[in-house]
Parts: structure tokens; sequence; C-alpha cells
């Protein structure tokens, strides 16, 4: 009995059955012309699962805000976060929400 439950978590664990979820993913770009064009391609590869986007230059301070609202599989969502993060001079947050859609 309990080999079958190990089974049935391994099955769902896999992805075959992922729930998807709303995601808001922040970013603050620092010296936005150094690092803008890379962060901008990585979010046009992701364009099935962004639903919204909104950015505040701050043109004297040399600083742009980006908030980015998803709906998606977490993988997806980890995997847009991951790659924007490992640009430089980009720092990126997420806050998830619990509920599944």
């Amino acid at each position: 009995m309990c080999a079958f439950f190990w089974g049935v978590f391994l099955f769902l664990k896999k992805g075959c059955v992922q729930m998807k979820r709303i995601a808001v993913i922040s970013a603050i770009l620092e010296n936005p012309e150094e690092c803008q064009q890379a962060f901008n391609d990585t979010v046009s590869s992701f364009k099935g699962i962004v639903k919204g986007r909104m950015g505040i230059p701050f043109e004297t301070e040399k600083i742009a805000v980006v908030s980015l609202t998803v709906a998606g599989e977490l993988d997806d969502i980890n995997s847009l976060t991951g790659k924007l993060g490992n640009i430089p001079n980009v720092l990126v947050k997420t806050a998830i929400s619990k509920r599944e859609i």
C-alpha cells in the first residue's frame, strides 16, 4: 500500500498534473542601459505566461523598476525568475499565490 502512494507521489511530482498559479515578479534594473535588452529578450521568450507588465524609469538615478504579472506552472515561473536573476545588474523577487488556478 505504501509503495502505491509513493508511486502516485512520484507521478505527480514529475509534472504530469501541474496546476497553474498567479505570480508577481518584481525587478530592479540598475544601469538599465546595460541590461535592458537582455531583460526584454528574456521576458519575450516567456510571452506565453506574461499577462501584464509595468515599468517605471528613474532616469536621474539610473534605475528602472519593472513589475510582471504572470500565470503559469511553477516550473515556468521559477525558470523566468532564475533567468532574469542571472542577468547582471538585475535584482529579482517573486511572490507566488498559494491558490492554484
